[in-house]
């Protein structure tokens, strides 16, 4: 039965990807649409009155023909809807994941990875009820994308029982509550460097891509981003402090200066200095978006560099 599980569990993963494959085409076909000059106004559609001024007819996109329509809203829409089925399958692969081991499906590199990606596209998702942010869905799935391909191509690992450390409810609480933290800053990392190609934009250093004309504006871009930390900050905290508890239940310590516990420490350091410059020393712009993207660049690298490459007591990576 575990077997059974764990191969309709990949099945499900692999269905998930294929769907985000092309939802992440459509996301980047609405993006070169955007960035396609609008067409010129034809000789044709001006008349000269008698007084002798000008009209413009059928300027308004509801006058046009509906084959005369722009194809991005329904790029986007193809793509939102192509997401969300690719999400509800990938949900299931990491359900059946979780079956076929009988706990929670993050107590290794690849279930973490499956389960983070899964919590990402989730985010992602909810955050349309609170603001429009499409325009990251390139970004987005192509991000998770890589995270499967990574995941499935060397990161898997048949189901194997807990190692005794890992036995414990803190498992579920921990973890998880890291996944949530990742998933907040990879939506901040999106905002910010969208932040910086709108800010050069705006400073006249190019014109190009064309898109970022559509977008919001650097500030409003920034403010945004700046919120997502936040969220995804009170969330790496409560895993600090939770990592911290659990060591001292596991090994009668709450700080070891573990590699792991570091880097953790590291990131948290990282975006608290992000948030109190932001908000005391009026670090705005590209400073800001940078600082962001350094945060998320260390999460990173405490996932795909110290998990697999570094040694001690947190080496659960299951390879």
């Amino acid at each position: 039965m575990t077997d059974t599980l764990s191969s309709y569990s990949l099945l499900a993963i692999y269905s998930a990807m294929a769907v985000y494959a092309i939802a992440f085409v459509l996301f980047t076909l609405d993006l070169a649409r955007r960035s396609s000059p609008a067409p010129a106004v034809a000789a044709s559609e001006t008349v000269t009155s008698a007084r002798g001024g000008t009209k413009l007819l059928e300027r308004l996109a509801t006058d046009a023909p509906a084959d005369a329509q722009p194809k991005g809203p329904r790029y986007l829409r193809a793509a939102m809807a192509l997401t969300l089925l690719g999400w509800v399958l990938h949900v299931a692969g990491v359900a059946l994941r979780g079956a076929a081991a009988g706990r929670v499906p993050w107590a290794n590199m690849f279930e973490f990875s499956i389960t983070a990606g899964a919590v990402i596209i989730g985010v992602f998702l909810a955050a349309q009820f609170w603001q429009d942010l499409r325009f990251l869905g390139a970004f987005i799935t192509g991000f998770v994308l890589i995270v499967l391909g990574i995941a499935t191509l060397n990161f898997y690992v048949d189901v194997v029982p807990l190692p005794p450390p890992l036995q414990s409810a803190w498992l579920v609480i921990h973890v998880f509550v890291a996944i949530l933290g990742t998933s907040f800053f990879a939506l901040g990392a999106g905002l910010s460097a969208v932040q910086l190609l709108q800010g050069r934009r705006e400073d006249g250093l190019t014109t190009r891509p064309r898109f970022l004309e559509t977008l919001p504006a650097a500030d409003r871009l920034e403010n945004l981003a700046y919120r997502v930390i936040v969220v995804g900050f009170v969330f790496w905290t409560f895993t600090l402090i939770a990592g911290a508890i659990w060591a001292e239940h596991a090994w009668g310590r709450y700080w070891g200066f573990d590699t792991k516990e570091v880097w953790t420490f590291i990131i948290w350091t990282i975006f608290a200095g992000y948030i109190h410059a932001r908000a005391t020393l009026g670090w705005r712009g590209s400073r800001s978006a940078w600082l962001a993207i350094i945060g998320f660049s260390a999460v990173l690298f405490n996932f795909g560099i110290v998990n697999v490459f570094f040694k001690g007591l947190h080496a659960y990576s299951g390879l």
